[in-house]
């Protein structure tokens, strides 16, 4: 790897074990084995490889959205069946030790411009990865239109859900308990 990859690896790794406001530029040279100026050459900032090494770690627990077993999708696209399995998925990258989305919390505190405008234009892309598993279609047919209504909504409910399960992981809902939620408001807006 370069120094750009490496910068992004320790930036990871210090993220995840100091999170976002704790971690310090020599925090991430010590983890990467590079120097100060590399960090300003390939990123610009310490805050703009932190909102990257952010970004790259939200990526990478997509792949944990589809279960052990990425070739055995439950329920039809669009279903209440689709919708248990990829939730009760993405809970369960909430239970593990040291889940990034603890730190999502921290970043979504965050009052720095060049962090917000970096991980604004990066929901676009969550809510487009989001609507592509739950309807069953590659995300590159899931349109604009989509992405900024359905993929908005799921994002909402993904933000919701890691505030609930980070303040009390005891009561907060799992696939099962969202599904029903869901049913209802389904059965609800359906009566005439």
């Amino acid at each position: 790897m370069g120094h750009r990859e490496d910068l992004l690896e320790g930036a990871k790794s210090c993220l995840l074990e100091k999170g976002f406001a704790r971690t310090t530029a020599r925090d991430i040279v010590k983890a990467s084995g590079t120097n100060l100026a590399s960090i300003g050459y390939h990123y610009g900032s310490k805050d703009a490889l932190l909102a990257q090494a952010y970004v790259a770690l939200v990526e990478n627990m997509s792949g944990a959205f589809d279960g052990d077993d990425a070739s055995v999708i439950e329920g039809a696209p669009g279903s209440l069946e689709r919708f248990r399995w990829v939730w009760t998925n993405i809970v369960g990258t909430m239970r593990e030790p040291g889940s990034v989305w603890r730190l999502s919390m921290e970043v979504m505190t965050i009052d720095l411009p060049e962090v917000r405008e970096h991980l604004s234009r990066a929901q676009r892309e969550g809510g487009r990865g989001l609507v592509a598993m739950l309807m069953g279609v590659p995300e590159e047919e899931v349109s604009d239109e989509s992405a900024d209504t359905l993929g908005r909504f799921y994002l909402t409910l993904m933000t919701g859900l890691i505030a609930q399960w980070t303040f009390d992981p005891g009561t907060a809902p799992d696939g099962d308990a969202l599904t029903e939620g869901l049913r209802l408001i389904i059965e609800s807006a359906t009566k005439g």
